[in-house]
Parts: structure tokens; sequence; C-alpha cells
């Protein structure tokens, strides 16, 4: 692990985005030539190729999902595969337990396509950050390749370690709660959510002294959670990846010290089994965080509905049962 960091020092070489760099490419290879000139990151190959790879996995997983003919008898109804049953756990646990009670059940079936898009693609994304695919293609730079180049980076690193990435997403999920909320409330519902609702608004006339100060807060709000879900992502990428770099390179730094080679070793067995450790902890954050980007997601849109409506219908037809 210490060969693959030793293309560099600085800690957070190993998780920022870098520009797609490469060997030199003849004057053939024009597009080639074209993403070293203006310098297009690597988190844009792994953006597409994550994408591609999520749709074919959940193609996949809905293949096996589906009901089968009816020549199978009751097995028609069993999924197939490992992926398609893992796949299936995840998006009923989702649904019915997290989603649901947040949304409601016409809110989550609008918006579950959307959300468990959401919610794959980062998980996706995270784990390949956790794959030293950049550092492996310094590695074969420095020793087998020769050239003027001082980069060799095609595929690799944390995509959501980018804020511009984090970013894109969160404006994608502004532009998705926004257009529910003119959807569900129209503009006049939209104008009274922000001014602290209708209760405030066509209440006691002495609060509407309150109702500058509410809008403001309510406006600003429209983008600050768009803001603090990119940030978040982007902090919890930086960080743990960050911390389990500086790790692995205490055995680089103890080497290049002198410290001796029993001293070295120890520094390196002990600082690899720790950056094991928050390996292990960083597989369950990229779950975390593309759950709660997700979830969060969810809850943004949920604020923007008409609950006193949905909660009398299904008072209403509780009485009617009974």
């Amino acid at each position: 692990m210490t060969l693959l960091l030793a293309s560099g020092d600085n800690p957070l070489g190993h998780v920022v985005d870098k520009p797609m760099y490469g060997v030199n490419a003849p004057e053939s290879w024009s597009l080639w030539r074209l993403t070293q000139d203006t310098g297009v990151p690597v988190s844009c190959a792994v953006i597409i190729f994550s994408g591609l790879l999520v749709c074919f996995l959940l193609w996949r997983a809905a293949k096996a999902i589906e009901t089968g003919p009816a020549s199978q008898g009751v097995d028609r109804y069993i999924t197939k595969g490992r992926l398609g049953q893992l796949v299936e756990s995840i998006v009923i646990g989702l649904r019915d337990q997290m989603l649901v009670p947040v949304m409601g059940e016409k809110d989550t079936r609008r918006y579950l396509p959307f959300l468990l898009s959401l919610f794959f693609f980062l998980l996706v994304v995270n784990l390949f950050g956790l794959m030293p695919f950049a550092d492996i293609q310094q590695m074969l730079k420095h020793n087998f390749v020769k050239g003027e180049s001082e980069e060799f980076i095609l595929f690799g690193g944390t995509a959501t370690a980018n804020l511009m990435v984090t970013g894109g997403l969160a404006i994608i999920c502004f532009f998705v709660i926004q257009m529910h909320a003119f959807r569900e409330l129209g503009f006049g519902g939209w104008l009274e959510h922000l001014c602290g609702g209708r209760d405030l608004v066509h209440g006691p006339k002495g609060l509407y002294l309150v109702i500058p100060i509410i809008f403001v807060v309510e406006f600003l709000g429209l983008f600050i959670k768009p803001a603090a879900l990119a940030i978040r992502l982007f902090a919890n990428m930086v960080g743990g990846h960050t911390l389990m770099a500086t790790l692995l390179m205490f055995g680089l730094m103890a080497a290049k010290a002198e410290l001796g080679g029993i001293a070295v070793g120890g520094i390196t067995v002990a600082s690899g089994a720790f950056a094991l450790i928050i390996f292990f902890l960083e597989i369950f954050v990229a779950f975390l965080q593309a759950f709660i980007f997700m979830f969060l997601t969810a809850v943004f849109i949920s604020t923007m509905s008409h609950h006193d409506e949905e909660h009398g219908e299904e008072h209403a037809h509780a009485e009617a049962h009974h």
C-alpha cells in the first residue's frame, strides 16, 4: 500500500479531483488531446462509468425481480440471483421504512424512481472512491511509462470529493423540490409556505410583523438546504479518504526518515492496520452518505406537500371504515 502512495507525499493529492492527463497522444486522437488541453477532470470519467454501471446493474436486478411466465408456477414470484435479492431488499426497506412514513404513499410512488436512482448512483460513486485506481496508474507511470507528462490518470479518484459534482447533484435536487412545490401548492401556496404557512398569514394581524423575518429565513433556506447536502457529502468524502491516505503514508515517511528496517516495518504494519479499519468504516460511510443525501432530499420534498389535506383524507377513510 505504501508503493501505491509513492507517487505523492501530500494526502490530499490522493483524494481531490485531478485533470485527466496521460501520455502524449498522437494528433489523430483529437478528442483525447482536447481533454488534455482543456483539463477535463477525472471525475467526469468516473461519473459516466458509474452511471452506465448503475443502469446495467439495476436493469439486471429488475429482470431478476420481475414475475416469470406462468409455466414456472409459484416459482415465478421468487426473485432470482443474489443481485436481484439484494436490490429488492434495499428498495423495499427504503420505500416502506424510510420514504412512505415521511412522504406518504402518493409522493413516494411519484418520486421513488428519482430517489432510488440518486441513492444507487451515489453509492456506486462513493465505493469507487475507495478503490485506488488513480494511485495504481500513477505507480505504473513512475515505474513503466517514460514521458514528459508528470501525471498518468485516466480513471479513478473520488468523484464526490469534488464540490462541483456534489453541487451539481444538489442543484438537480433543488429543481425537483421547487417543481414539486409549485405543482402541489401553486405560486400562492408557495409564497404562503415561505411566509410561515396559512395559519400565520391568515391569523391574528399582530403577528404580521413576524412574516418578513420568516420569509427571509425560509427563502434563504431554499438554497441553504441543497447547499448543505452538497457540502456534507463533499466534506465526508474528503475527510475520511484523507485520513486513510495519511495513515498509509506513515510507512513511507518512516522510510524516508531512515529509521531502520524494524521501525519502518512496525510503523507500516501498525498504520496499515488502522488504515484497514478506516477503510471498512469508509464503506459504511459510503452507504450512509448516499442514504442521507437521498433521505434529506425526500424530507425537503415532503415539506412542500399538503400534509394536512392528506391526513384529513386518511382520517375520513378511517371514519368511513368504522
